[in-house]
């Protein structure tokens, strides 16, 4: 089990904390909690992301770390003299400079090429050529913390540069995601024996439950990996929940806000959930989120069948989301038991609705269920099926106002001592400790 102790803290060491993730660095809640956390104990904090168009090249976050975005070409990571690859990275630096061509674009010539390559090969160098232009332009780390097997190759490099440790931070089996599985064989193989190499050569591995960290030492090879619960810092409750949505959509007092927030991809139960709307009385889903589906719920929202029912919102930044999620009545997460990942996991929308006393609608799946049950946090519900949803959703609400008030307390103790970002960091920072026999 995940020790709920939190640990003794010494006065921290001011030292220097480089953070790579694949993303952009603008939604990504495990970046926003080590980073923030990190400087608020003094240390120097520094994220290296993905550019996207539109975005800043290099920018200070509100909470004090510095992120800076990489606009590689994947040409920079084939093999070619120094002059060559100076003047692909000159082009791509033109490129970031310059405002998107439409709300689409992504990358021009270097995304084609690595289309024609195909997955595999296309990643390899997209890999590649992000650590050649992170080893060049990152400043020096004492410690690097480094995402997805997109990241850690990164984050390696950075650690060979600095003679520092690494830590790869392993969010779920990325082997048994969807998007993986769905490649040819050999990309496969080949993402597979990279990720193991990659792992076994970094100092430290943390991962999200302790689920994927018994399946991670099995298939990596590696000693059983650092549990570090993505739970957002322990927070004092507001005696009366804010509006948000309310007030954002205009709905009227007496309508009762289901909230799915997070990532628009498939087999998060979101169509299910669309599904299983028009059967709650008096109640609006709201999608609150980004991704490649947002489009078509969007489309969904605005259709005249679906009658005002399914609204959708822009993601905010994970500084504001809480107060966002407080707003809910019930934080739906009806994820498909499609992958070994899905089955396993703990979705970042389950503690953030525990932190702020929101009861949730999960599936019934080994990951969610038992901490669900253990606190009646709300309804487990078999995903596949709308009305399973839909009887959840208003078994929850029909809960009389005894009752919702004790969930309520149950899951803000439950968030107060153990479910709570100064525990869980207690554990990463134990570990940064071990590595640099510095205290954190």
């Amino acid at each position: 089990m995940t020790s709920t102790a939190e640990p003794a803290r010494r006065t921290a060491v001011s030292q220097r904390l480089t953070i790579v993730t694949p993303t952009t660095a603008q939604f990504h809640s495990g970046t926003y909690r080590i980073g923030s956390s990190a400087t608020a104990r003094g240390h120097e904090v520094t994220v290296v992301g993905r550019w996207a168009p539109g975005l800043a090249i290099e920018e200070r976050h509100p909470a004090g770390y510095r992120i800076i975005r990489i606009a590689s070409d994947p040409r920079e990571g084939l093999l070619m003299p120094s002059g060559m690859r100076d003047q692909v990275r000159r082009r791509a630096a033109t490129r970031s400079r310059q405002p998107p061509e439409s709300p689409g674009q992504t990358g021009g010539p270097g995304k084609r090429l690595g289309g024609r390559l195909g997955h595999g090969a296309g990643r390899a160098l997209e890999i590649r050529a992000n650590s050649f232009e992170a080893v060049r332009i990152m400043p020096p780390a004492d410690l690097v913390i480094a995402y997805h097997y997109l990241g850690i190759g990164t984050g390696l490099a950075l650690g060979r540069r600095d003679a520092c440790p690494v830590v790869y931070n392993a969010g779920d089996i990325y082997l048994a995601s969807t998007a993986i599985q769905a490649l040819p064989w050999l990309a496969r193989f080949a993402i597979e024996r990279y990720e193991r190499s990659a792992a076994q050569r970094a100092d430290s591995i943390v991962t999200a439950n302790d689920g994927y960290a018994d399946e991670l030492a099995r298939r990596l090879d590696v000693p059983r990996p650092v549990v570090v619960l993505n739970c957002p810092p322990r927070r004092d409750p507001q005696e009366v929940p804010p509006r948000r949505f309310h007030e954002a959509l205009g709905l009227a007092p007496a309508t009762r806000g289901v909230l799915y927030h997070g990532g628009f991809t498939a087999e998060r139960g979101i169509e299910e959930l669309i599904a299983a709307i028009p059967a709650v009385p008096d109640a609006v889903l709201v999608l609150l989120g980004f991704g490649p589906l947002a489009g078509r719920y969007e489309a969904i929202a605005a259709a005249p069948a679906t009658a005002g029912r399914v609204r959708v919102l822009p993601a905010v930044p994970p500084e504001e989301l809480l107060d966002w999620v407080a707003s809910a009545d019930i934080a739906a997460m009806p994820i498909l038991p499609t992958t070994l990942n899905h089955r396993l996991t703990t979705p970042n929308q389950l503690w953030e609705a525990l932190s702020v006393g929101v009861p949730v609608v999960a599936s019934d799946l080994p990951g969610m269920a038992p901490i669900v049950r253990s606190i009646d946090a709300g309804a487990l519900v078999d995903a596949d099926d709308p009305g399973s949803i839909a009887a959840g959703l208003t078994a929850v609400l029909a809960t009389p106002e005894a009752g919702r008030l004790a969930r309520r307390e149950r899951i803000l103790a439950a968030a107060r001592d153990t479910y709570n970002w100064e525990v869980q960091s207690g554990h990463l920072f134990g570990e940064f400790e071990r590595l640099t026999a510095r205290p954190w």
